[in-house]
């Protein structure tokens, strides 16, 4: 009992003064860190550029489905493919570049810088990359096929399906003979239904207007060529997009680790991970979010009669709020980064990193210590001969 207090005491003091020590140090490593420009400048730009990239990733799959009219497993499985082998090798190549030629830190930044750039005005081709909206009858194109403008409710009932009394909630997608998508089987007018599953063929239905047997399957009507090959060059773009970020990362991650002193880098990484984490990684997914939403033609609902997942965004004529949110935005914010990351660039030429010494600087070095060696030699005669001279003294 008695050597457990002991223990209890002991361990008190130690924290205690571990506590003493931590806050002397805390303080003034913070006020050291806050008035470091480079730093301050790199956290700003870091937290622009991870806004950009996590509103770009995490709603890429929901931006390929409704552009492409790709399914869910296909984008997330398109994304693997095309994504993560140019991000690998890029980081194992600008890695082995650096060591090979002994890229300094400053020349790896100015190079990140141009890269970068040079990827971001790249970007902007996915703005010509983009296909038309799903034609689906009552939400963007008439029953005649037509397209239109904006969802208007009671447009999505007609003669053909008016007594037949279809719920306007519902989405049960179908793709008609014609062409023309309708929200459920029962606003298509179809009367009676062939197969089980997947496989299931609805017949006899009123408002398909075609010359076969107005018939439609299950499921929203497939894009054409032009869209899947419009997909293709949005997945090259990205493969390139990618293979650039991976190599700009790794330079910019050096410069952050050699703007601190060596013994304020375990705090200044973690303060940069915060930063990071509290204004981007957290808010950036929530106000995207909140602004594609907005977007949205029509809702799915729940069980319990509560609104549920979006079923259907209008790209069409919404181009200026849909592409507006996913491409604008992050090019905004991508644009604004590189503001600082220019004022990182000059006051880099004034900030010498630990370990770098000019060329010039270390010649003169070698001259000094060439030249005092010689004077020894001198005054005190070759080490040669003064060896031979011991070792004679010696015999």
């Amino acid at each position: 009992m008695k050597d457990s207090i002991k223990f209890t005491s002991r361990d008190s003091r130690h924290e205690g003064l571990w506590r003493e020590e931590t806050m002397k140090y805390f303080l003034p490593f913070m006020k050291s860190l806050s008035c470091n420009p480079i730093y301050m400048l790199l956290i700003l730009t870091s937290v622009l550029q991870i806004n950009a990239f996590i509103n770009m990733f995490t709603f890429l799959p929901k931006y390929l489905e409704q552009q492409y009219g790709k399914s869910t497993a296909e984008v997330v499985l398109l994304m693997g493919i095309y994504n993560l082998p140019p991000i690998c090798i890029g980081y194992l190549l600008i890695g082995f570049i650096m060591k090979k030629f002994k890229i300094t830190v400053k020349k790896a930044a100015y190079m990140a810088f141009c890269l970068s750039l040079f990827e971001y005005l790249l970007y902007f081709l996915h703005f010509m990359i983009t296909c038309d909206n799903f034609p689906v009858a009552g939400l963007t194109a008439s029953y005649e096929g037509v397209h239109h403008s904006l969802y208007v409710e009671n447009k999505v009932l007609a003669d053909c399906n008016r007594g037949c009394s279809c719920s306007t909630n519902s989405w049960d997608p179908v793709c008609g003979d014609n062409g023309l998508a309708y929200m459920s089987a029962c606003l298509a007018g179809c009367e009676k239904s062939v197969g089980t599953g997947t496989n299931m063929v609805f017949q006899n239905c009123s408002c398909i207007r075609s010359s076969g047997n107005s018939s439609a399957v299950l499921g929203l009507c497939k894009k054409g060529p032009e869209c899947a090959n419009k997909l293709q060059y949005f997945l090259i773009m990205s493969v390139i997009g990618s293979f650039i970020y991976s190599i700009t990362a790794i330079p910019g991650y050096m410069v952050l680790l050699r703007c601190i002193k060596p013994e304020e880098k375990s705090l200044g990484i973690g303060l940069h991970a915060f930063c990071t984490r509290v204004f981007a990684g957290i808010p950036a997914p929530i106000y995207f979010g909140a602004l594609i939403d907005r977007t949205c033609l029509h809702w799915g609902t729940l069980k319990c009669g509560e609104p549920g997942a979006c079923r259907m965004y209008n790209i069409n004529n919404f181009r200026m709020h849909m592409d507006g949110i996913y491409l604008v935005l992050p090019a905004a914010l991508r644009g604004s980064s590189y503001l600082p990351a220019l004022f990182i660039l000059i006051l880099m030429r004034k900030f010498q990193f630990p370990g770098e010494i000019d060329s010039s600087e270390t010649e003169l070095a070698e001259m000094k210590i060439t030249v005092k060696k010689s004077e020894c030699t001198d005054v005190h005669g070759s080490p040669q001969v003064e060896n031979d001279g011991e070792l004679k003294t010696k015999l």
